[in-house]
């Protein structure tokens, strides 16, 4: 009885769950396929050495030298989104047509929990150009370790090809739909339901049942237009075009 209930409420206002639905699918659709350019993103990866093991590669691995990189990671992260290292990649890269600001908002510093490698990752809505981004902070970054820090434990492992063909990043505009779709059907949903809890008007016999907690006496059946045409006229004879004009009767 409860879902019957439920899919009489959604049923009596299923025109207005389809009108917020296919408003808002048809506004973010037309939105994100026209003002929402797409976005690629680019990766260099980085390894961090303990210092002196960059120009030793033969030498055995040290556990206490590995969890000090593992460490130092933590600064190198924080260290390549200063502005010291932004703006010389601007200076020093002007092909790139971008300043520490925008360079800023585009550069994300990844690592993986108990690893020596870092992820330096530029998104743009050019793949060619946010490679080019990864690939200039991760040389100038290498750089200014040498010079603010005197070390030369970093090493780029994987620089981003610019001439790659990837796919966008950002959602396009079937997923940004289909998004809408769900979220804005469960609204439309809630919306029903919440009108039906304010409207307190009384329809059916069991509302009265319900809310005057009283026995129905009578009830007046709906009247539909076609129920007015008496029988009469439902049955009038049908004209035979004029058959009897001419018969005359003979006394």
């Amino acid at each position: 009885m409860e879902l019957q209930r439920y899919w009489s409420v959604v049923r009596k206002r299923l025109w207005l769950i389809a009108l917020i639905v296919i408003v808002s699918c048809t506004a973010v659709g037309y939105y994100t396929s026209h003002f929402v350019r797409p976005e690629y993103q680019a990766s260099a990866k980085l390894m961090v050495y303990s210092n002196g093991a960059l120009n030793k590669p033969e030498a055995e691995p040290d556990a206490a030298a590995i969890n000090s990189s593992i460490q130092l990671i933590k600064t190198y992260k924080q260290l390549i989104l200063t502005p010291r290292i932004l703006k010389k990649v601007a200076e020093k890269y002007p092909e790139l047509h971008t300043t520490a600001g925008e360079l800023g908002s585009k550069i994300s510093v990844a690592s993986v929990t108990e690893t020596q490698i870092m992820t330096v990752s530029a998104t743009d809505a050019s793949y060619a150009r946010a490679a080019k981004m990864a690939n200039a902070v991760s040389v100038v970054f290498q750089q200014e370790v040498r010079t603010l820090l005197n070390l030369n434990n970093v090493s780029v492992l994987n620089w981003a090809d610019p001439s790659e063909q990837r796919a966008p990043v950002s959602s396009g505009p079937a997923k940004n739909v289909a998004i809408v779709f769900v979220l804005t059907l469960m609204i439309g949903v809630g919306v029903a339901f919440l009108l039906e809890r304010l409207d307190d008007s009384v329809k059916t016999d069991g509302d009265v049942r319900t809310r005057l907690n009283m026995p129905l006496l009578a009830d007046i059946p709906r009247i539909r237009r076609r129920d007015l045409i008496g029988t009469d006229d439902r049955e009038k004879p049908v004209n035979t075009a004029g058959r009897d004009a001419h018969v005359t009767l003979d006394a």
